[in-house]
């Protein structure tokens, strides 16, 4: 085993109301810089629908994330391209995405309300973009097709709908049956990342002390292929510096003890971050799989902290018992590993991302009895409104499987919960429900509270990043040699 510490996260969808406070706390902190107008290192999509940039879930378009690669299942490649074809195209990059499939950002020119000549109409405020400095008419933006905006026009372009039969598609646009939900989306900080095997100049680094991704700005020479080689579109290209640039999980706050931006402003408390322990031995069979098991594999990679082989091992790598103490701690490994109720976004393009998501269970078809809102006590007491099938391809590589046996866990939490709080379910009867969904009446509390009731430190345990021991080793030649035994050393050099 190699064990090493990722910083991950884990977000409740079916808490997420779609007030978009997340982006515009990201953006006005660390977007708002000239260059930087159009890029929303956080947004938050509707679905079904295309996303930001457009179609960016369509691989065949951009070619991004990794493919099988060899026969024997053991090692993944990269689907952009090889070398030979990366040296040929280094100059021309084909699969990029283009500022319409973003937006051109703008602004109002309001200046001209005050400075407008008299006249006998009203002036307005026109649009001016940010790019050009000229007029513009307004045809797309970053949530252009938010709330189903623009009905089944830009929803029915969704990639993932392709897995839907065409009476699924039907039931699923017809007006009485419209449904949509809300995922927001960061940098995944992927423990197999695509951007960073793209990149020609070595420019894109994991930090070995908590796994974030970073763009090096002195080493970037803009070939832009990690923005083609990441499958979820999430490294940017600043039009005026010439670099790239992407999120970088607000790792000046989180090393004051801070949870980033977007996490610290949710409204609907859908965030959650904590540590998790990984064996990187393990990356390169895991993100080889076939699709339907890319799901298990990497939750696999995942170690369980309060192992002592784990926990002895970790130390040998280097990782401080605090580090240890976090992990333990940690809401994202409970979600994850402990309960197997949070999925990574688009398993199949093997990046292994570590945002997991928990699928949103969303209304069910049902029927009133009584003067109730009547689904039933279990799982198939009601019709999903959104097809397993489409949840599936977000979240599973394809396997309904898997999110069937989610959605049987989530009815079950609500099932014993309204048998503890309302009583108009017998108790008996919810623990059954309960006990096949495979949980037991303690987990199952503890998932409400975790997702109802928990507060600020309940939802981010932020991990201690010792930032002081890590510049204490590079500074001093006798520390650097006392602790090249314990793992130190091989840790930050995997950083620099």
């Amino acid at each position: 085993m190699n064990i090493r510490a990722q910083v991950s996260m884990v977000f409740h969808l079916d808490k997420c109301i779609g007030c978009h406070t997340c982006s515009v706390a990201c953006k006005n902190i660390w977007t708002s810089r000239p260059g930087t107008e159009y890029m929303w290192w956080n947004n938050v999509e509707t679905k079904p629908g295309t996303g930001y940039p457009a179609l960016w879930e369509d691989q065949g378009r951009y070619r991004g994330g990794w493919t099988g690669g060899r026969r024997d299942g053991t090692k993944a490649k990269l689907k952009l391209q090889g070398r030979a074809q990366g040296l040929a195209n280094i100059f021309f990059n084909p699969r990029l995405p283009a500022i319409d499939d973003y937006y051109e950002p703008w602004t109002y020119s309001y200046r001209h309300l005050t400075d407008a000549p008299q006249a006998d109409v009203q002036p307005v405020a026109l649009p001016v973009s940010q790019i050009t400095g000229g007029r513009m008419n307004i045809e797309a933006g970053p949530n252009w097709d938010d709330d189903l905006g623009g009905s089944e026009v830009y929803a029915a372009a969704d990639p993932n709908l392709a897995a839907l039969t065409d009476e699924e598609k039907r039931q699923l646009f017809s007006l009485e049956r419209m449904m949509f939900f809300y995922v927001p989306r960061i940098c995944n900080h992927c423990i197999n990342p695509a951007c960073v095997g793209a990149c020609p100049a070595g420019a894109i680094y994991k930090r070995g002390e908590d796994g974030i991704v970073l763009v090096s700005q002195d080493k970037c020479r803009a070939w832009r292929m990690c923005i083609s080689g990441c499958p979820y579109k999430k490294v940017y290209f600043n039009w005026r510096t010439g670099k790239s640039e992407k999120c970088i999980l607000c790792y000046p706050r989180q090393e004051t003890g801070q949870a980033p931006a977007c996490f610290h402003s949710c409204v609907g408390r859908i965030r959650y971050l904590g540590l998790l322990l990984y064996d990187a031995d393990g990356i390169a069979r895991a993100s080889a799989r076939p699709a339907r098991e890319l799901v298990s594999a990497q939750r696999g990679l995942i170690l369980d902290p309060f192992d002592p082989e784990v926990t002895e091992q970790a130390r040998r790598d280097g990782l401080d018992d605090k580090a240890i103490q976090a992990a333990r701690r940690s809401p994202v490994y409970k979600y994850v590993k402990e309960w197997e109720l949070a999925l990574p976004l688009h398993p199949e393009f093997r990046t292994l991302p570590m945002l997991f998501y928990v699928p949103s269970l969303l209304p069910v078809a049902a029927i009133v009895e009584g003067g109730l809102y009547n689904t039933g006590s279990d799982y198939f007491g009601g019709v999903m409104r959104a097809p397993l099938k489409y949840l599936a391809s977000l979240f599973a590589a394809g396997d309904g499987r898997e999110i069937e046996r989610i959605n049987r866990k989530l009815v079950a939490v609500r099932v014993y919960r309204r048998a503890q709080s309302v009583g108009d379910i017998d108790a008996k009867k919810a623990e059954g429900v309960l006990e096949a969904a495979g949980l037991s009446p303690q987990a199952a509390e503890d998932i409400y509270r975790l997702t109802a009731l928990a507060g600020f430190e309940d939802r981010f345990v932020v991990p201690p990043f010792m930032r002081e021991r890590m510049v204490e080793v590079l500074e001093d030649p006798q520390r650097r040699k006392e602790d090249a035994g314990a793992g130190y050393l091989r840790k930050i050099r995997r950083r620099f």
